[in-house]
């Protein structure tokens, strides 16, 4: 820098040495310095916690984010897993077991921000009475079974035709505001087009991290 820039982005007071007379100039952190370095080292904000995530973007797939391991699914079918969900491929699928009701629980590695959803037709629509209809959504909760449906009110109900369940249809907007700070998602697919089971293709979540976040060290936390 030079000294005109050094001075106009730096604060300096005196100090008069009483033996010489000259002035001894203290550099003062300015408001404008300081900002910036909050702005390039947020963790530098509040003695060193990290400053609040900002949304900046577009939405992304949140796949990387999903916990597969603590993810889960209730009344599949053991040969269409809902892990055949996330592979791209709509002809494996996940399956629904005895009857067409089921249950797909989401964790992840750390808080996201859901903004929309796209399922995808089994095969591609080739059994159009199986494709899912009437869809529940929870937020954080553990271990929900099908008769807990009936008793905890979801967060946001979607009723699906078959042009939401094409290939290339556009996702599905959520009501953003109840999707701010997500540990877990629970898709209760309640009833579909008719068929005895019901089969979905695959599904997509888009939305964004929130920054500074570990599920790992939440759960500790809790256990703590």
């Amino acid at each position: 820098l030079s000294s005109c820039n050094l001075h106009q982005s730096t604060k300096f007071k005196s100090l008069r040495d009483p033996n010489n007379h000259h002035c001894t100039h203290v550099e003062e952190p300015s408001l404008y310095r300081r900002t910036m370095a909050e702005q390039m080292f947020p963790g530098a904000a509040a003695g060193g916690e990290a400053a609040p995530p900002t949304d900046g973007g577009q939405p992304t797939n949140l796949l990387p984010h999903i916990d597969q391991p603590n993810s889960y699914a209730k009344n599949e079918a053991a040969g269409s897993p809902m892990s055949n969900l996330f592979i791209g491929d709509s002809r494996l699928g996940c399956k629904s077991d005895a009857d067409e009701q089921l249950i797909i629980h989401i964790a992840f590695r750390e808080f996201v921000k859901i903004k929309a959803l796209q399922f995808v037709a089994f095969n591609n629509g080739v059994d159009p009475e199986s494709n899912p209809s009437k869809v529940h959504l929870y937020v954080n909760r553990e271990n929900l079974g099908f008769e807990d449906c009936d008793d905890v009110d979801p967060q946001q109900t979607l009723h699906l035709t078959a042009e939401d369940l094409k290939e290339g249809a556009s996702p599905i907007n959520l009501k953003y505001v109840l999707y701010q700070r997500v540990s877990s998602l629970t898709i209760f697919i309640e009833d579909n087009q008719g068929g005895e089971i019901t089969a979905l293709g695959a599904l997509k979540l888009f939305g964004r991290s929130v920054a500074g976040t570990n599920m790992s060290d939440f759960k500790k936390q809790q256990e703590g």
